[in-house]
């Protein structure tokens, strides 16, 4: 007997269908010759993000940050990447909201970067450290006015009566702000992703992917590839 059972929920599976349907891996894509690769993943990734603003990848440097809390619950959301230096790849929170609750029990972090016109994925695995407090006050006086002023009401992921409340919040911040131009949050922090693995990832529309993937040693970085 045939199994029908709907488990899109949907009537006759039509949401299965449509996705199913979605073209994967459409237009040219680049080539990726792994051989051909520099000595640290940071050479290859800043060549790789470049590729990806002359492609036209709307918003490249868009990642997803992945945490766990101290019970091991996992937690993902998408991000703005800061820079990539000797100390990691750079991002920027509130350590009182739920991100720097979980980074605070559990510094550990994964992030991974997706251009989907070129097919390509960047995973990041580490250790997470905060930057020094010179870099976390010129990153939050580098926002604008609109984000300083959210950032020093202190409120993220609380509940919120009605966007009103908002509204009244943030221009009663960004008149603070106006008058006091060089307040910095006590709460905004640099955090660094610093690696153990970084994998980098070629689709091919016969499902050939490449996988590439550094590794962290004492001395440097060795480079294995993986099966798809």
């Amino acid at each position: 007997m045939t199994d029908t059972t709907d488990t899109t929920g949907t009537e006759g599976g039509e949401l299965r269908r449509l996705l199913r349907g979605i073209e994967v891996f459409a237009g040219e894509l680049p080539s990726f010759d792994p051989l051909d690769t520099p000595g640290t993943p940071v050479e290859l990734f800043t060549q790789w993000l470049r590729g990806a603003l002359r492609a036209g990848v709307r918003e490249p440097h868009a990642m997803t940050l992945a945490t766990a809390d101290g019970a091991g619950d996992p937690a993902a959301r998408v991000l703005i990447l800061k820079d990539v230096d000797e100390q990691g790849w750079q991002f920027a929170s509130d350590g009182g909201g739920p991100k720097g609750r979980q980074l605070a029990a559990r510094p550990f972090a994964a992030l991974t970067f997706y251009w989907a016109p070129l097919a390509r994925q960047v995973r990041v695995r580490g250790p997470v450290v905060r930057a020094a407090e010179q870099v976390r006050a010129a990153d939050f006086l580098a926002r604008g006015a609109g984000a300083r002023a959210e950032s020093l009401l202190g409120r993220q992921s609380r509940p919120l009566a009605d966007l009103a409340e908002r509204d009244a919040a943030v221009a009663a911040s960004l008149a603070r702000l106006a008058e006091q131009p060089e307040l910095v949050s006590p709460d905004w922090t640099v955090y660094a992703v610093q690696p153990e693995t970084v994998e980098f990832w070629q689709g091919d529309r016969q499902r050939r992917h490449t996988r590439l993937v550094y590794r962290a040693t004492g001395d440097g970085w060795a480079k294995q590839l993986l099966w798809p």
